[in-house]
Formats: structure tokens, C-alpha cells, sequence
């Protein structure tokens, strides 16, 4: 990826999610060179990017970490088609993060993933921090195509917290 993308792709990010939900320019760059992780895209007419989705490719599932859609063109459709289109490409379990249903953007948000057929999952998830200095994030996992039992929760959190967040979790060899 040129670094023209890269910037365009993280301006983005910091204009679509608060400070503890993104790592730092450095720390997202370090990303693109790991092999599980990857970027999709979606161009205007003269190949800026308007929107992107990055995600974590596991044997076990996909991880949506962040999607997220210029902000001045937002409402058009955009993110929704970009994450059919990610769906369409596997029969894997997607797992992702939201914010708790607890003001009216989380809710939106969360209604715009049940709409695109998540189910959010009932079970407590803390995000590990994504900067120094920074603490856990309370969050909720949704998941698509179904909900999951609180087994397979446990497996998919473990594989996030040692593979994405790069936290060992007890009783689980890397």
C-alpha cells in the first residue's frame, strides 16, 4: 500500500472513532505488514478513498476491526455495501466490536449491523487498550451469522486478545 492510501485510510479512521479505539499512525502502519491483517477499500472516480474496513483473516473467523466511511459522505450506502461485500467473501463466523447500547450513535450503530444480519452477543468484553496509558474498553461483540454460545464467545476473545491485541491469555500456547 502507497503511503498516500495509508494516510488517506487513517484520516478516516481519526475523523470516525474516538482516540481509544485506534492505535496511534504508527502503530496502525506496523499492521500492514502482518500477515493476517488487511485493508479493503472502496475508490471514487479518481481513486480516493471514501471508505475502508479493516480486518483480521483466522482459520476460526474474521475480525472486523474498524469501518468506517468519510465522513462527508456518510449515509450514502457506502460502509453497508463494503461490508456485503466482505460477507459475501466467506462462510466463516465475523466477529466485531460496538460500543454498549447505551446512547442513541451506539444504538444506531448497532442497528446498522443487525440490519446487515449481526446479532449482538450478551456476553461481558473489555478491549484491551490500543495505546499506552490507556485502559480497557468495555464493549459488546457481535457476531454474524448468528449469536454465539458462550463457548465459542471464549474462543473468539482469546484468539483477539493474543493475536490482535497481543495479550497472552492463560491457559492458551501461542
Amino acid at each position: 500500500m502507497n503511503p498516500t492510501a495509508f494516510e488517506e485510510i487513517y484520516t478516516i479512521m481519526e475523523a470516525s472513532f474516538p482516540v481509544t479505539e485506534i492505535r496511534t499512525f504508527s502503530g496502525q502502519k506496523s499492521l500492514l505488514s502482518h500477515p493476517h491483517y488487511q485493508l479493503h477499500t472502496e475508490l471514487d472516480t479518481e481513486n480516493r478513498i471514501q471508505a475502508f474496513l479493516a480486518a483480521w483473516e483466522f482459520p476460526e473467523l474474521r475480525f472486523v476491526e474498524h469501518l468506517a466511511v468519510n465522513p462527508e459522505i456518510r449515509g450514502g450506502g457506502i460502509g453497508k455495501k463494503l461490508m456485503q461485500t466482505y460477507l459475501a467473501l466467506t462462510d466463516k463466523p465475523v466477529v466485531l466490536e460496538v460500543e454498549p447500547p447505551e446512547n442513541k450513535l451506539a444504538e444506531r450503530r448497532i442497528v446498522f449491523y443487525e440490519r446487515l444480519g449481526f446479532h449482538l452477543n450478551p456476553f461481558d468484553y473489555v478491549q484491551p487498550p490500543l495505546r499506552e496509558g490507556q485502559a480497557d474498553l468495555p464493549l459488546r461483540i457481535m457476531t454474524y451469522p448468528r449469536q454465539v454460545t458462550l463457548q465459542e464467545f471464549r474462543m473468539f476473545r482469546d484468539i483477539l486478545y493474543t493475536e490482535v491485541y497481543n495479550i497472552p491469555v492463560p491457559g492458551r500456547r501461542r
